[in-house]
């Protein structure tokens, strides 16, 4: 085992017992793992992912704060290629079936025995190593042409396609099995993807059509290709599921990049396009992006992200800031929702935020909203309830816990201490 790369977890559970003898006894070299952090809630589970992007999250389904399932929400918007294994009571199977599509890799029934633990940590192993050697796998999906990408791929190149010519491209894309009937109408995004080497340089090869594919798979309808040092996937899906995983899937496949194959991924995106003979446009939308920025980094950005000029950089990342200063009261305020009052997709922002502080989304959210609070607590006469509910939070246990966890006391006993200097000073 010695010779294969250990794969990261992450492990949360609110039974402090259960978590230290699953951090402390279980031998995760041995098994394929290395620990690189554990937690007491959803909250703070949520932060490692974010920190150390694991490629195991081993998390029990009912903790406080943010539920198992809304955790597994979560981690997949922040890093979709980190896999999700749940620790939890037989009664909780049901309520764990909503979490399937969230990248969950096992299920375990508690009480758990450490042997018991340790099989399915090697099930785990298999499975991702299954996985893993499948990204790299070079062979399409099926063998021999695809006629969706052979009826595709002109219509995506070339500037030809008229718009009167529609009835004629849906009839071939029917045909061969492009659509699946008279009613079947979707939209389409092109997403052209780049892997690039240390010095930026391009690297791809056709074999990683068959990685993007399979992903792509994963959330969308699609057809990917190579052409000219770049895979091209054209993605079908109604507007509802681009807003839902085309952004998920935008930043997998450079996770999955860099995490398997070891080098950077660059990735463009179109707008939505409402007929076949505009994918020539929006394959120049998404080789648009690709010229733009810096063409060293990896990551995805979207032809929304480019203009007008305050979509880019320092400005961008000042405005979400001061959008976020206006919002941040607002309980169910995320990264996808302030992407979607700055009209640019979660992808960009969240990596202008990162670049231009340090910090990520999530971080700065909680900072804002415990300095707001620490200020209603030293300047006002609210109950702790009524401070929680004003920054945001529904779950008053989850505030305080929030509010300790940043200022290093509770919110009440932050109030006594406030209250006694008061005295002192003979206020």
């Amino acid at each position: 085992m010695a010779a294969k790369t250990l794969y990261t977890v992450v492990v949360a559970d609110d039974e402090d017992e259960l978590r230290e003898a699953v951090c402390t006894m279980i031998p995760w070299q041995d098994h394929g793992f290395c620990l690189v952090g554990s937690a007491s809630n959803g909250l703070d589970a949520l932060q490692l992912v974010e920190k150390h992007g694991p490629d195991l999250l081993l998390t029990d389904i009912r903790m406080p704060f943010i539920s198992g399932i809304e955790l597994a929400r979560q981690v997949r918007e922040v890093r979709p290629a980190t896999n999700i294994a749940f620790l939890s009571g037989y009664d909780d199977f049901q309520y764990a079936k909503q979490a399937i599509q969230y990248n969950i890799i096992s299920y375990m029934l508690k009480p758990l025995t450490m042997e018991g633990l340790g099989a399915e940590l090697r099930n785990i192993r298999q499975k991702i190593d299954a996985q893993y050697a499948m990204f790299r796998q070079t062979a399409p999906r099926s063998s021999g042409p695809d006629q969706r990408a052979a009826m595709l791929l002109p219509l995506v190149l070339d500037d030809y396609a008229e718009p009167e010519g529609e009835a004629q491209a849906e009839a071939y894309a029917r045909q061969c099995g492009l659509l699946r009937d008279g009613e079947d109408r979707p939209c389409y995004t092109v997403m052209v993807s780049t892997l690039l080497d240390e010095s930026g340089g391009n690297r791809t090869e056709p074999s990683f059509v068959a990685s993007v594919d399979r992903l792509a798979a994963k959330y969308l309808r699609g057809v990917s290709f190579f052409s000219s040092g770049k895979v091209i996937s054209v993605l079908l899906g109604n507007p509802s599921d681009f807003d839902e995983y085309l952004h998920i899937l935008a930043d997998e496949i450079p996770q999955m990049a860099e995490r398997v194959l070891g080098c950077r991924c660059r990735i463009g995106v179109s707008r939505p396009a409402h007929a076949l003979t505009a994918l020539h446009q929006a394959y120049r939308e998404a080789m648009e992006v690709l010229r733009q920025g810096d063409r060293t980094e990896g990551g995805a950005q979207f032809i929304s992200d480019l203009a007008p000029a305050v979509k880019g950089g320092n400005l961008l990342c000042q405005r979400a800031l001061d959008v976020l200063d206006q919002h941040y009261m607002e309980a169910d305020l995320s990264l996808v929702s302030l992407s979607g009052m700055l009209d640019v997709s979660p992808n960009h922002l969240s990596a202008c935020i990162k670049k231009c502080t340090g910090e990520t989304f999530i971080n700065i959210l909680i900072r804002k909203r415990m300095e707001a609070a620490r200020e209603l607590l030293s300047t006002s006469s609210l109950r702790v309830q009524e401070i929680s509910q004003r920054c945001g939070y529904t779950d008053q246990h989850y505030f305080s816990y929030c509010f300790k966890k940043y200022c290093g006391e509770s919110p009440n006993a932050m109030r006594r201490r406030l209250d006694q200097e008061k005295v002192g000073e003979g206020v």
